[in-house]
């Protein structure tokens, strides 16, 4: 048995402390709500005779200030920030009409400051939690999951967790008590269509005030979109979009919502253009690749659908729908090798995916590697034994 010095043992535990705060945990949801409290406020928004005409919430930052919405302190004479009795004056000290974020400064403000994350390493599925003080009342958590990421990056949170009215401008916080949004709108009536503005939006505030453009916010647009996707609404989806585009032409999300819309009307090549213009404005957004190679699919552009999907996954390789739709479109071109590799990267980012083992399955078929097919049956017997009878009747002819 090799003896190991007590010093080496010592700096190998050292290392390994060291390291234990990199990986992250995921916390309970009471173990989140510890965290985050005390850096969660009630925000108060006064009028020239000093009576409250409204109220929010905020997050104390690291910076010191308080984070809010802008329509959380519209129109206010003076502000309070601060949990129960304990209120101190604050004011005005940046403000981002057009984001829905404005800033707070509050002197002598007593707090834990929240610890920042990123929306933009958010998944869809991700645990999140809204922490606010509803009504000015005590704080109240809700949980849920990341619903889907509009835009970006950094994206739109949609979420799962409930937003209740005077919760805006509170926290929306990871598994791991981050901060990754504020708390901004929820559709009445819309199920699961609660939004968080990103975490990232807070760094790019500046000092003084930003106007809205062409007299609505982000938010405001943001919420149209959503409420008309909510009923369906395809053609007053494109015309809230067109209107959208006109006032803010050098918004990458403006034309990607205008694309989504062209394509619920199964316009693809009106759709196409629109993608390919948010692309221009930002080459970055594995999502736009991804809806743009859709498009290019439904018009059956396999080479340029393999071109747009490639480079969302050159963006995001851990996107497991773009891997999936890429091994699809090799297939169609009986590029069989080539979308076997597509289809197994899908299924290292998602083995419980049952639809991506069954396409891995036929093409190992079509590519005439029965025995490779086989072993698929076996994985989906477990997954989904529907699909397994139906490929093994496939490799295995009656």
């Amino acid at each position: 048995m090799i003896n190991i010095p007590s010093a080496l043992k010592l700096i190998v535990a050292v290392f390994f402390l060291s390291i234990l705060p990199v990986l992250g945990y995921a916390l309970t949801p009471d173990q989140v709500f510890d965290k985050v409290k005390d850096s969660i406020v009630v925000v108060k928004t006064l009028d020239a005779q000093g009576k409250v005409k409204g109220q929010g919430s905020g997050v104390l930052l690291p910076s010191g200030k308080i984070a809010t919405n802008c329509h959380v302190v519209e129109g206010g004479d003076s502000f309070l920030v601060g949990r129960g009795k304990e209120l101190v004056r604050a004011t005005l000290y940046a403000e981002d009409a057009d984001k829905d974020i404005c800033l707070l400064d509050a002197k002598g403000i007593t707090g834990k400051p929240a610890q920042l994350g990123k929306a933009a390493g958010l998944k869809v599925g991700d645990p999140v939690y809204a922490v606010g003080a509803p009504q000015g009342l005590e704080l109240s958590l809700s949980d849920g999951i990341v619903a889907q990421l509009r835009g970006g990056p950094p994206p739109l949170i949609q979420t799962t967790a409930a937003i209740s009215p005077g919760s805006s401008g509170g926290g929306l916080f990871d598994g791991e008590g981050r901060l990754v949004g504020l708390t901004t709108l929820y559709v009445e009536g819309g199920q699961n269509l609660n939004f968080a503005m990103p975490v990232e939006w807070i760094g790019e505030v500046k000092l003084g005030r930003k106007t809205v453009v062409e007299g609505r916010s982000q938010t405001e647009w943001s919420k149209g979109v959503v409420a008309l996707e909510e009923m369906k609404d395809w053609q007053g989806l494109l015309d809230w979009c067109l209107k959208w585009t006109k006032s803010d032409p050098n918004n990458a999300y403006v034309w990607y919502n205008l694309g989504a819309a062209y394509g619920y009307l199964k316009r693809h090549n009106d759709a196409i253009e629109a993608y390919r213009q948010s692309i221009r404005i930002n080459p970055e957004d594995a999502h736009v690749w991804f809806f743009l190679g859709c498009a290019y699919r439904s018009l059956s552009r396999y080479n340029d659908a393999i071109e747009a999907f490639r480079l969302a996954v050159r963006v995001d390789p851990e996107f497991a729908e773009a891997w999936y739709m890429l091994g699809s479109a090799y297939a169609r071109l009986y590029r069989y090798n080539d979308a076997i590799e597509a289809y197994r990267q899908s299924i290292r980012i998602n083995p419980e995916d049952a639809e991506a083992w069954y396409m891995l399955g036929c093409v190992y078929l079509f590519s005439g590697n029965r025995a490779a097919a086989l072993e698929v049956v076996q994985k989906l017997r477990r997954l989904d034994p529907e699909k397994a009878d139906r490929l093994f009747d496939m490799v295995v002819p009656r």
